[in-house]
């Protein structure tokens, strides 16, 4: 150091030590720090290798060892940084802010000199940006609806309604005079039910004199079960929950929609929302034992999932960045939807407009670090039963259908046995059995690991001896074939892989299913998928001791299903080892061989191998079409055959249909938990430059509570669970605003904060701050019951508000923040789609279960979703019900503004384009549903014009037609057709908007 420097030091200390107050760590020494050293120096950054957040960290000082000598300033470095060389010159520290005051630099000099005391443990946080100034961590205020003169007595009944007139009055407005009776009905219906009024149900409404009618009403309607149905359908958003995973592989989630019923349940048995949020986030840990609490923590599960990322990359830092978006994923659901706080800002920095900090942003990751996604069991006991339940079923199942198959001489399909079947129909379409090892497969796979070629697998199926990966092997011992020893001497030499399962249908990446004009993946068809390297043997014996020792044939036709012109395969055919039959070199143009092989009651077993023609096993998707064992001789039935077979068709229907009603496994698409790895803090979010370990906790910025959970240590359980009781802890300011602000957004089309997500100084400042805590307090009065917030809202004048246009009002709000009107509102797709349906007769409200599926599937490496029109009674449940493709979204729906559930959507997006008026027009689904109506409307007016103009009024829009839309109905009918009319209501504004 310069001379200057020593003698410029020596004097300002002394002149400090003179002047100095007796300095306090925590008043003088800490705010210095949080302001001028901690963006460089702190937990998130450590510019030279120098930390200033713990004593630890001091003492150690940077590269060049310790920057403080407690009880002498003279000798510290950390001085020498902060003070200049001589007037005039800038310090070296701090580089990024104004260099410190003389005072500040002097209570550091004094803080030294007295031996730098710091309380242990003790940790220095950088000071936030927004800190102190975010109104949405500050407590709730006590307030009382206000009283003001002049107040219509109708609006001084509800405290809503006084803090609505208060403000209207202070800026000069006026309510807009009530809706009439129709229009609240309808209003109401859609709001609480998202179903269209009938003109029956408006018309009792209107006539109805009681002065709590309109209370009965919204009673009525809160007691609805699609109460449940409408409202699931905006948790579900906040949730962005859907049916597949999305990302590259957007593979199913065929037991997801247990948690979307979960939703519908809570909500129609009023859960307490406290409840309902500890379920969803902890119910597995609060209570193991009940279904619901288990079931609820789906909703950690309910965004995108990276298959590739998670499971197949064989790149471990792939695999890191996969799971940081994952928790990421888990990390912003939970606390956008519960205290709309947008933590992921701060996953690369502390957050650039709120006081979040990264290491809140990462204790919060350790929350959920032990959480992974997948399906599992309800419970143990729950899937034991349904187990024996099922087993006994399918047990009588097969029985009958072997006695009806022996007496009506039918065919076994081979295909059918793999997928764990009977051979007469019970096996699954696209199970099959793993050539390694002859377990049953239910997923798709690709290349298959750890193969061992020429080692023969015994099968659990009684019809199925066993399967195997051919290959030379050694000649002259031979590959086994058969549990009885038969072996092979005359195998090719093969790579020795393999790829998917011996398949009940087309296996992974098939792209031919034609053979010779015929499609064998279409209905009354079946596929018997065998890519290179397979081989499988089935035992006739056992399967004859069920139809009866008759003759049998083996007949089907084998193609190549590979697109791959260069690719080749080879097939062969062995009765008790014996070949019979052989094709090589089998490729894309060759079609189909037939193949038709008589099978003698001393047959024992029949052998399928696919081997890979000495090219790999690249594209070799061999595959047979209809492979069946088909009864050579059939005889006369008798009367008494002929009656036992009737009698076993029916009772097979019955226990069909038992089957059927049981339902899916007990299992559901949730978290599954694991002990928590260590989380450090991400140097700018990168997996790879992991900083200072961080303990489980959430937002610091919320000062009524601890925002730390104990260690590390804490269990993975039970740290969800203490996140879960500090978001509902009657201290934490946020959780109860969010939610009551939730519930108005989607009353009135907008929040008292327009940005309900967001509670953050980049988000809306709330338009009515006395209301929204008013609110929130009276929900915890509520006993946090959404059903009376309902109540509370639907009751008030402000909600009965006609949606009339007042052009002085505008000039003053034009966005209607002051509510002086309930502004209309464009129907969100599913409401238009479940009114269509309404309207047509067509609705089905079938409740629960698992979503209908309006498209085809087809398994790849990238599943195939392709849409259809949705024209059966099973396909017309309500949208709330729909299979949801994440990757693929359903067009009709798409165009309607239907969110992409990859996506968290707090807020529905409503615009206004031609596609939309195209699609409401043109769309098959809405051609097939016009059609619908208007024959509806023929089978319950007659044939008379004028009844059929009326009632299609009275079924669309809750009306009857005025003088002059009658008259131009009729004759739109008359002139053009009944269809015409109906697909014009189908457009209208009035079926689309609500007023």
């Amino acid at each position: 150091m310069h001379t200057a420097r020593y003698i410029f030091l020596i004097i300002f200390l002394s002149i400090a030590g003179l002047n100095a107050e007796t300095v306090s760590f925590e008043k003088h020494i800490v705010p210095i720090l949080r302001e001028h050293c901690m963006e460089c120096h702190g937990p998130n950054e450590s510019k030279g290798g120098l930390l200033l957040h713990t004593r630890q960290s001091l003492l150690k000082g940077g590269k060049h060892g310790a920057v403080i000598q407690p009880g002498s300033a003279e000798k510290s470095e950390l001085m020498k940084m902060i003070t200049s060389g001589a007037p005039g010159e800038s310090p070296e520290m701090p580089k990024k802010n104004t260099p410190l005051k003389q005072q500040e630099v002097a209570w550091i000099a004094e803080w030294i000199n007295a031996g730098a005391q710091w309380p242990e443990n003790f940790v220095v946080r950088e000071k936030l940006v927004g800190e102190g100034r975010l109104w949405s961590v500050n407590p709730l205020q006590n307030v009382s609806p206000p009283t003001t003169p002049n107040t219509p007595s109708s609006w001084e009944k509800n405290p809503i309604d006084r803090f609505i007139y208060s403000k209207l009055q202070r800026n000069h407005l006026k309510p807009s005079p009530p809706a009439d009776r129709r229009k609240l009905f309808r209003r109401a219906k859609f709001d609480l039910l998202g179903l269209p009024a009938t003109s029956a149900e408006i018309e009792a409404f209107i006539k109805d004199t009681d002065p709590r009618a309109w209370e009965k009403l919204i009673d009525q309607m809160l007691d609805s079960p699609h109460y449940g149905e409408r409202w699931a359908r905006h948790w579900l958003d906040i949730a962005h929950f859907a049916d597949t995973h999305g990302f590259e592989r957007d593979k199913l989630r065929e037991h997801a929609w247990r948690y979307r019923d979960y939703v519908i349940r809570s909500l129609n048995n009023d859960k307490p929302y406290n409840q309902f949020l500890r379920e969803q986030i902890a119910g597995d840990v609060m209570d193991p034992d009940n279904v619901d609490s288990v079931i609820a923590t789906g909703f950690l599960s309910a965004g995108p999932w990276d298959y590739v990322g998670q499971v197949e990359t064989k790149s471990d830092q792939l695999k890191r960045e996969a799971r940081a978006l994952d928790l990421d994923d888990m990390v912003t659901q939970v606390m956008t939807a519960t205290v709309a706080m947008t933590v992921n800002c701060a996953r690369c920095h502390n957050h650039k407009l709120d006081p979040i900090s990264q290491e809140d942003y990462y204790s919060l990751w350790a929350v959920f670090a032990g959480v992974k996604r997948g399906d599992r069991d309800i419970s143990d006991a729950a899937t034991k039963v349904y187990t024996g339940k099922k087993a006994e079923i399918e047990k009588r199942l097969r029985q009958l259908s072997f006695d009806l198959a022996s007496l009506q001489g039918k065919s076994v399909d081979l295909a059918d046995i793999v997928g764990n079947g009977n051979g007469f129909g019970t096996g699954t379409k696209a199970h099959g059995l793993d050539p390694r090892n002859a377990a049953l497969k239910t997923r798709s796979f690709g290349v298959l690991g750890k193969t061992k070629a020429t080692k023969f697998a015994k099968s659990k199926h009684e019809f199925v001896d066993g399967v195997f990966i051919p290959d030379a092997g050694d000649g002259k011992k031979g590959v086994v074939i058969s549990t009885t020893g038969l072996t092979l001497t005359d195998l090719p030499d093969t790579s020795g892989e393999a790829w998917d399962a011996i398949r009940h249908g087309p296996v992974a990446s098939q792209d031919i299913t034609t053979l010779n004009g015929i499609d064998y993946n279409k209905k009354d068809h079946s596929i018997l998928g065998l890519h290179a390297n397979a081989g499988i043997t089935y035992d006739l014996a056992a399967i004859r001791k069920i139809i009866g020792q008759v003759d049998l044939k083996f007949e089907s036709v084998v193609g190549y299903g590979g697109k791959n012109d260069k690719g080749r395969a080879d097939i062969r055919i062995y009765l008790d080892g014996k070949i019979v039959f052989k094709q090589a070199g089998l490729g894309m143009k060759d079609g189909g061989f037939p193949v038709r092989i008589p099978l003698s009651t001393k047959t024992h077993f029949l052998t399928l191998v696919s081997t890979d023609g000495g090219n790999g096993i690249g594209f070799d998707q061999i595959f047979f079409g209809d492979p069946r064992l088909i009864p050579v001789q059939s005889h006369q039935l008798t009367d008494a055959e002929q009656n036992k077979i009737e009698r076993l068709g029916k009772e097979k229907l019955a226990v069909e249909l038992e089957l059927k009603n049981l339902g899916t496994p007990p299992k559901f698409y949730g978290i599954v938990s694991e002990k928590a790895p260590a989380v450090h803090v991400l140097y700018r979010g990168n997996t790879e430059t992991p900083g200072a370990q961080v303990t489980p906790g959430s937002l610091s910025s919320v000062s009524e509570l601890d925002s730390r959970f104990d260690s590390e240590e804490t269990s993975e359980g039970q740290r969800r669970l203490a996140l879960a009781n500090w978001l509902v802890n009657p201290k934490n300011p946020l959780t109860r605003r969010v939610i009551v602000n939730r519930i108005w957004h989607w009353h009135f089309g907008q929040g008292i904060v327009k940005t309900p997500s967001d509670f953050g100084l980049g988000g809306d400042s709330p338009s009515h701050p006395e209301l929204l805590d008013w609110l929130a307090e009276e929900f915890l009065r509520k006993n946090w019951s959404i059903k009376k917030m309902h109540r509370l809202i639907l009751t008030s004048q402000t909600y009965r508000q006609s949606s009339e246009f007042n052009a002085k009002a505008s000039a003053v709000d034009s966005d209607n923040r002051l509510l002086w009107r309930v502004a209309p509102r464009r129907n969100d797709a599913e409401s238009l789609r479940d009114s269509v349906l309404f309207v047509s007769g067509k609705i089905n409200l079938t409740m629960g279960g698992p979503g209908f599926r309006d498209f085809n599937y087809k398994e790849a490496y990238a599943p195939i979703y392709t849409y259809v029109t949705p024209d059966s009674p099973e396909l017309w449940r309500r949208s709330i019900y729909r299979f949801v493709v994440r990757g693929t979204p359903q067009p009709f729906m798409t165009t309607l503004d239907c969110p992409n559930p990859a996506n968290l959507t707090p807020a529905r997006s409503t615009t206004t384009t031609a596609l939309q008026s195209l699609a409401l027009f043109n769309n098959d689904f809405i051609l097939r549903q016009t059609r619908y109506f208007a024959d509806r409307v023929v089978r319950e007016a007659g044939a008379s014009y004028d009844a059929q103009a009326t009632l299609a009024f009275q079924l669309a829009f809750g009306r009857k037609p005025s003088k002059d839309e009658r008259q131009l109905s009729i004759q739109l009918i008359k002139t053009d057709s009944l269809f015409a009319l109906c697909r014009s209501l189908f457009n209208a504004n009035e079926f689309v908007y609500l007023d």
